[in-house]
């Protein structure tokens, strides 16, 4: 009796693709759950955990009444659901809420240039300054929040009962406990 049959049959049992694929199979059976590799995030490695403050800018934000976005949840004390890199992070409190009129640089005679309010400006649009206060890891790259680096440039999404907007990262500010 061949080892090897005219049809690819072992000892003409067992078809020979079909052995090959339950080897593989039972191989990444073994490498799952007797090698199951390291837990947790790579960025945790090595960190200590603490407070960073975070200044993010919003341009232009088309809100009707900025006053009325203040007062029904999004004030200085409060918290705010954070998204970075469509990872969600959870609440962080808002430390602190700047809200600033547009600047236009208009040229005078004498060469110099002021600075003055922009009068094009829309009465819809608002820019602000928010500065977030939570806890980070610090890695030997940087902050840390949730599992996502938080660097100048980083995009936050902010959401909250009524309102949902991006803002980027302008500073990160690491503090001693």
């Amino acid at each position: 009796m061949a080892i090897l049959d005219s049809k690819g049959r072992l000892f003409g049992k067992i078809n020979i693709l079909d052995l090959g694929a339950a080897l593989v199979i039972l191989l990444v059976l073994v490498g799952i759950f007797l090698f199951p590799g390291t837990t947790g995030s790579v960025a945790q490695v090595g960190s200590t955990t603490k407070p960073v403050e975070v200044d993010l800018v919003v341009r232009g934000l088309n809100v009707r009444d900025p006053q009325r976005l203040a007062e029904q949840g999004f004030k200085e004390g409060g918290q705010t659901n954070v998204i970075i890199r469509n990872q969600p992070h959870g609440q962080i409190p808002i430390k602190s809420i700047q809200v600033f009129r547009r600047k236009v640089l208009v040229p005078q005679p004498d060469g110099s240039i002021k600075e003055v309010d922009d009068p094009r400006e829309s009465s819809y649009a608002t820019d602000m300054v928010l500065t977030l206060a939570g806890n980070a890891n610090i890695t030997e790259t940087g902050p840390v929040l949730g599992n996502s680096k938080v660097k100048i440039g980083t995009t936050f999404e902010l959401e909250g009962f009524n309102y949902n907007f991006n803002a980027s990262v302008i500073d990160v500010r690491v503090k001693d406990k």
